[in-house]
């Protein structure tokens, strides 16, 4: 069934490159994000085609439908920037410059046997995990006075496969957390594009010069309260990739005393799940210190995933990196949760990127 409706736009709420936020009327008011990269630029008074399913449907959009199409505008005639295409097979399908394409510069270099050589991948499960990862990484880096870490995102194609989506890569980029986006595999907008999760990884070394890499999927992610049905489940499959390709794989947990789903409380079934029944090579685990009784319950939850695959559970002490992040005051935020009312759930995520920055 298609959600759809038209509409003329009344007002550029927000005006950037890569997106824009329009409030459009249908004749009733609606907000909606458009892509220039897909549609086309938009201006005000042009009149749109909007996907409102999302928003139908009461998803986790932040109540905004998405432009489809312009109508009645003059056709786009833009040289393809490369012949790889991605959103393929679908209206929306946009040739990119893939770094791996036998016309990027990049493609000689990338024709080598990837061997990752021990760099830190410190792979997600949520999109909100990401500034914790990259700002823990940093900070242990200034505490030791130790030149600070190049993080390279691999973004995945788990939830939103438009890079321009999220708030968090521009806000990260802009306080020097984070030097890069390789959208991989169907997710598309980052800074290079890559084909596949495996050469996104190998481009982050040999092209972006990675000292570390965080994968993570979009904003956006899907669950169903099965046991295999949720889109963070490749937080599991990078970790292989991570450890395929000779790197050093760091699960991210997700851990929550404030997420008031049973499932996900203590240390979230998603990250046990990930640990023992996907991940298939050893893989770290960044435990943060935490009261006896809690670190106890952690240690327990996961036993079986330790002794099953042989991961190595790291307890990582990570207090002033902490007060640090809290100090910092960065707007992020996680199922609506900020530091203060999520701590453990950010601190997990830090302790990541601790571990993850050799001293």
């Amino acid at each position: 069934m298609l959600y759809q409706t038209e509409g003329v736009v009344e007002e550029l709420e927000r005006d950037e490159p890569d997106i824009q936020q329009l409030r459009v009327a249908v004749p009733q008011t609606r907000h909606a994000l458009a892509y220039p990269a897909l549609t086309g630029r938009v201006r005000q008074g042009d009149r749109v085609l909007l996907n409102t399913a999302a928003v139908e449907l009461g998803l986790g959009t932040g109540g905004f439908d998405m432009v489809a199409a312009l109508l009645h505008a003059a056709p786009l005639h833009h040289e393809a920037p490369g012949h790889i295409m991605k959103l393929r097979y679908t209206p929306c399908q946009i040739p990119v410059a893939a770094v791996e394409a036998q016309e990027s510069p990049n493609h000689e270099a990338l024709t080598h046997p990837a061997r990752l050589h021990d760099v830190p991948v410190v792979c997600c499960e949520l999109h909100s995990q990401l500034a914790a990862v990259c700002f823990g990484a940093h900070e242990s880096a200034r505490l030791a006075g130790c030149r600070p870490p190049r993080v390279i995102c691999v973004y995945t194609e788990g939830a939103a496969l438009a890079a321009w989506f999220s708030k968090l890569l521009p806000l990260l980029k802009a306080e020097g957390l984070l030097q890069c986006v390789i959208t991989a595999g169907q997710a598309v907008g980052g800074d290079l594009e890559a084909v596949s999760l495996f050469s996104a990884l190998q481009a982050a070394v040999c092209i972006a010069s990675a000292t570390l890499i965080v994968t993570v999927q979009g904003p956006g992610n899907a669950g169903t309260g099965t046991p295999l049905g949720f889109s963070g489940i490749e937080q599991g499959v990078a970790l292989n990739a991570a450890a395929s390709l000779g790197a050093r794989p760091i699960a991210a947990l997700r851990q929550s005393m404030a997420d008031p789903r049973p499932r996900h409380q203590g240390v979230s079934h998603h990250s046990i799940t990930v640990l023992e029944q996907v991940t298939l090579a050893p893989v770290e685990i960044a435990l943060p210190a935490q009261p006896a009784d809690a670190l106890q319950q952690a240690v327990q939850a996961l036993q079986r995933a330790c002794l099953l695959r042989g991961h190595r559970l790291q307890t990582v002490e990570c207090e002033p990196q902490w007060q640090s992040f809290l100090q910092a005051a960065l707007p992020v935020s996680t199922m609506g949760r900020t530091p203060a009312q999520d701590p453990q759930f950010f601190r997990a995520a830090l302790a990541a990127g601790v571990l993850a920055q050799p001293i």
